[in-house]
């Protein structure tokens, strides 16, 4: 990929810069994800942690997934959006949320992920491969 993604929060004061195409991209039905989106799951981009570059304010929230691996979700402080995460499992890597794309067409996902706790209202989507829980990260993904 040689186009940058560009995004940021709702109110501009949180951006990120990215120079390296998604190694992942996918959906996430998971409570977690459900409930830092405010809808039935969230979108993520895997991308290389030193391609990006954030600016502005942030704040964060760390929580232990099913995995047992620490998840920091990092958001503005003004409005509370949230832009990226990373996972202690994934070391180098970081997770762009695709609804911070200044472009969202940039997004394309590859899988569903926690498929079994989707709500009945957001059904995954049955085009894409689906699984039921987390399957384990691809070796490149691991890699520290």
């Amino acid at each position: 990929m040689t186009e940058t993604m560009n995004g940021g929060c709702l109110c501009g004061a949180l951006r990120f810069s990215c120079t390296a195409g998604p190694l992942m991209t996918g959906h996430c039905h998971c409570v977690d994800c459900r409930k830092d989106s405010g809808t039935g799951h969230g979108s993520h981009m895997m991308v290389p942690e030193n391609a990006v570059t954030i600016t502005g304010p942030e704040t964060s929230f760390t929580v232990t997934a099913d995995s047992g691996n620490e998840v920091t979700r990092h958001f503005c402080p003004t409005c509370g959006s949230s832009v990226y995460s990373t996972n202690s499992g994934m070391a180098g890597m970081m997770a762009l949320r695709a609804s911070a794309l200044d472009d969202p067409e940039q997004f394309t996902p590859q899988f569903v992920v926690y498929a079994s706790r989707a709500p009945s209202w957001d059904a995954p989507d049955a085009s894409l491969p689906n699984f039921p829980e987390m399957p384990p990260a691809p070796e490149e993904m691991v890699k520290a």
